[in-house]
């Protein structure tokens, strides 16, 4: 099967979303991204005990931060799906695409590139 999501995903793989620290999140954002979104296994299903609560942990505190600095918060959103469920990745891929369409870019790059 094929799943067909918008090209401007990049996926980073990491061997469980508890790996994913709130500096990644940041740094994504202070490299230019519009947006990050999280996909990790289904809460109290993780086979590193707790990983995607880490996970989801972190992504509200990068909601908090990119709120404070003016960012958004709404910019990273964390979702949580079985190995199964490939198309509804590619559902929330195209959900995550259309809202950071309608918020416009990221105004860190957009500071960056006057800066330039």
């Amino acid at each position: 099967m094929r799943l067909r999501y918008p090209d401007t995903i990049r996926i980073i793989r990491v061997p469980c979303t508890g790996k994913v620290d709130l500096i990644h999140i940041l740094r994504a954002f202070e490299k230019g991204a519009d947006g990050v979104y999280v996909v990790g296994c289904m809460e109290g299903d993780c086979r590193f005990d707790n990983g995607n609560l880490r996970a989801r942990k972190r992504v509200a505190q990068a909601q908090a931060i990119l709120d404070k600095v003016g960012v958004g918060g709404e910019r990273v959103k964390m979702f949580n799906l079985s190995s199964g469920e490939g198309p509804r990745f590619a559902e929330y891929a195209v959900e995550m695409t259309e809202k950071i369409e309608e918020m416009g870019p990221n105004p860190i790059k957009i500071a960056m590139q006057k800066a330039a």
